[in-house]
């Protein structure tokens, strides 16, 4: 029920942004690469902050950056700027990950990967605050102390520490900004594991958002300075502290229970994150088949294997005697997106049902049930976009899993049946629950990418329309945009007997 209401939110704030911006700049969808953007953005600004920081005077040389006349206050205020929108951005794109149902079987450690990179964050930023050593920056320490004092890990209490009868000893921020600094190095290589299941990831957000963003974020740092609290003395209780909603909200719960109900709570909400991908994984009889594929078909293009956005497919020796190689699947890699069934000329590989062969006969029985003598215009829709969410009106709906499971044999027997006009439905490119199906289905069907549509259909009936599942408005304005297109061109007559093409048939003989 969270997963159903959660995932309807998301996607009518989807429809409503891309409406405000268009698909290419929804920052919804780079939320992920808006992350590493964020990261970035630290890493720059703590190095340059790290130049005036002073172990042995914290808070004293908190104050000298401040008073920089030109970097200083505002660069500190972006490096705590960036701090909270890689939060921000992380729990988005954590919650879109949830809500799509892309966190169980290959994408699994992705998932897992995540959390820890959300924990690891959490732990710099307590560090980096701490650092200052402002009121805030104790009350984090304290409670830190408290907590480790729970655990049987110090022969004496780390407590005493803040007990204000001694000062602080240097080693403290040191182990701070040590902690502070090498704690990235975890950052990458979990930002590594992260992304080792996918091909070509894609790390950064487009240049115009990503520095729209950089720019808004130095904007608010400009305009809105962050100010620095009152030092730290452990001889006073700290009175009014203001608290940063994204990495201290939890301070006064935890403070008002003992350490060990903290270490429980915090425990279980690891140990559900840590289980998603198998609380969310679905039963048996209901997860997708992974692709298979026919080796009697399989001319050794290579192309599947090129195509495939996860790396599922490999190109081994054959064991039937023919030379070449064959293209292999893993099922343990393989997400059933189907894109390697739009790449196949031949149509020899793909899901169960779903093979340029399976989308073929499906397409004939379409056909036959819809007369196309008044010329219609037919949307071939993918059921994460605007079309699928479309009801009974309108143009006739040919529905596939998803826009690069689409083979161009499905676009061309439309056209030669007699529709107008066939109009793509997909995801925006950024929102693709198989990641590269948008842009495979544009190359194949206007750049003569592998499984090309022939240069005998007229591109001029073939259009794609990139629409989220709640912007009805851009499927319909597309689709009048597509409608007066056509209007200019000659209506086709239709065939008899159409007879597809099917690439590659191997003879009896050769299988």
């Amino acid at each position: 029920m969270l997963k159903r209401l959660l995932g309807q939110a998301l996607t009518r704030l989807d429809g409503w942004v891309d409406r405000l911006y268009g698909w290419r700049w929804n920052p919804l969808y780079q939320s992920g690469a808006l992350v590493i953007a964020c990261l970035a953005v630290l890493l720059v600004t703590g190095l340059y902050l790290i130049f005036f920081y002073r172990i042995g005077s914290p808070y004293e040389s908190m104050v000298r950056i401040d008073g920089q006349p030109w970097g200083g206050r505002w660069i500190r205020s972006l490096h705590r700027y960036a701090a909270d929108a890689a939060v921000v951005a992380a729990v988005l794109h954590a919650l879109r990950m949830f809500c799509q149902g892309r966190t169980w079987g290959p994408r699994a450690l992705a998932w897992i990967s995540g959390v820890f990179l959300v924990f690891l964050l959490y732990i710099c930023g307590w560090t980096g605050y701490v650092m200052v050593w402002d009121v805030h920056g104790q009350l984090l320490a304290t409670e830190g102390a408290r907590l480790l004092d729970a655990l049987p890990l110090f022969s004496e209490p780390v407590s005493r520490t803040f007990a204000g009868d001694s000062p602080l000893p240097s080693a403290f921020f040191f182990m701070n900004l040590f902690l502070h600094i090498a704690i990235p190095v975890g950052l990458a290589m979990f930002l590594w594991l992260h992304v080792s299941r996918v091909a070509r990831p894609v790390l950064l957000p487009p240049k115009p958002l990503l520095w729209t963003s950089v720019g808004l974020l130095s904007a608010a740092a400009i305009l809105l300075p962050v100010p620095l609290q009152p030092a730290a003395d452990l001889l006073r209780i700290p009175g009014e502290v203001g608290l940063n909603v994204f990495y201290s909200f939890w301070l006064p719960a935890a403070g008002s229970t003992s350490p060990a109900m903290v270490w429980v709570a915090g425990g279980a909400v690891a140990v559900v994150l840590v289980a998603i991908p198998f609380l969310t994984r679905p039963h048996a009889d209901r997860r997708p088949a992974p692709s298979v594929v026919s080796s009697r078909l399989c001319t050794s293009c290579e192309q599947c294997y090129v195509d495939c956005p996860y790396d599922a497919i490999r190109m081994v020796e054959r064991s039937d005697g023919r030379d070449g190689l064959v293209a292999r699947v893993n099922p343990d890699s393989c997400v059933s997106c189907g894109i390697c069934a739009g790449s196949c000329a031949p149509m020899g590989v793909g899901p169960p049902g779903r093979t340029g062969r399976d989308q073929l006969a499906r397409v004939r029985e379409f056909a036959a049930r819809h007369s196309f003598e008044d010329a219609k215009v037919v949307l071939v829709g993918c059921g994460r976009s605007a079309a699928g969410a479309s009801g009974e009106n309108g143009p006739p709906r040919f529905p596939v899993s998803c826009a690069g499971n689409l083979h161009s044999s499905v676009v061309e027997y439309l056209v030669r049946a007699g529709a107008r006009g066939v109009l793509v439905v997909a995801c925006p490119p950024r929102d693709c629950w198989g990641r590269e199906g948008p842009t495979w289905l544009v190359e194949r069907l206007f750049n003569e990418r592998e499984a090309e549509l022939k240069a005998r259909v007229d591109r001029k009936r073939v259009r794609v329309a990139h629409a989220s599942l709640h912007d009805g408005v851009a499927l319909e304005t597309a689709l009048q945009d597509f409608v007066r297109a056509l209007a200019r061109l000659d209506a086709p007559a239709g065939e008899d007997g159409i007879e597809v093409d099917l690439e590659c048939e191997l003879s009896q003989a050769a299988g």
